[in-house]
């Protein structure tokens, strides 16, 4: 699969360029071209910008007008917020990068271009692309600076590529809890909790028991979490004067003695 082309038209700014290449990298994106930088090129500014990311901008190519710049390219992405008055499809962001995945796997090269950070593309930079991209902003300030529209592009366009789960639980360096463990909190609860009169009344308790055991049974508790209840439950009764809690064998702060 190829990746598309980044194209910036008439960048103003050498840190807005270097910010772009930066937002490029963060999503593997690595092709870039320059047309007409106000302030030429190489730009010093761009390379402190880019703050790591200076391979993207090492490798980008420099052109003199846009035509030139997009001669190679199958089918042209032009990021706008204004309306136009040209005939073209419209698409937002997430529906572009899965248009463009679906031309980059048939080895279609895809060019995304975006304007100079005041005003924008043209309509003679427009009417040279197939499509609109228009992200749905906010419309009474619809202006994007050219950084953060390309990491909106950029990040559509790893989403439509990667495969990520919506959600996972990290569990770098997790340790959870045992059941010996939790069988030992939910003791050391109980005792307090008995201690306190909170079991009231009586004929109530089988059952009040039986639902916070159910709920320590349902968390997915660490060991270091355990033995911190352990703790506040120990400090509680200290300040209270009350006996010290001996969980017994296989207890202790940590559920195993």
């Amino acid at each position: 699969m190829t990746d598309p082309v980044l194209i910036l038209v008439r960048p103003q700014m050498g840190e807005n360029i270097g910010a772009a290449a930066r937002a490029m990298l963060n999503f593997g994106l690595t092709r870039m071209r320059i047309v007409g930088p106000r302030d030429g090129w190489p730009n010093p500014k761009a390379v402190a910008m880019a703050s790591g990311a200076g391979r993207v901008l090492d490798n980008a190519g420099l052109f003199a007008d846009l035509p030139a710049a997009i001669a190679d390219c199958d089918f042209v992405f032009a990021t706008t917020a204004r309306g136009r008055e040209l005939t073209k499809p419209v698409m937002t962001p997430e529906r572009a990068m899965e248009y463009a995945r679906a031309l980059s796997a048939e080895g279609k090269r895809v060019g995304i271009l975006f304007g100079p950070e005041r005003a924008g593309l043209e309509n003679e930079d427009v009417v040279l692309a197939n499509a609109i991209v228009t992200v749905p902003v906010n419309p009474e300030f619809p202006s994007l600076n050219l950084g953060q529209c390309v990491l909106l592009m950029g990040y559509e366009w790893a989403r439509q590529t990667q495969e990520t789960a919506p959600e996972v639980m990290n569990f770098a360096r997790t340790e959870f809890a045992g059941q010996q463990e939790i069988e030992a909190l939910a003791n050391h609860f109980e005792d307090r909790l008995e201690a306190a009169g909170f079991f009231f009344p009586a004929t109530k308790a089988p059952g009040m028991k039986v639902s916070l055991r159910n709920l320590w049974s349902r968390l997915p508790l660490t060991s270091a979490e355990v033995r911190t209840f352990h703790g506040m439950l120990r400090q509680i009764a200290f300040k209270l004067g009350q006996s010290k809690y001996d969980p017994g064998a296989g207890g202790g702060e940590d559920g195993k003695g």
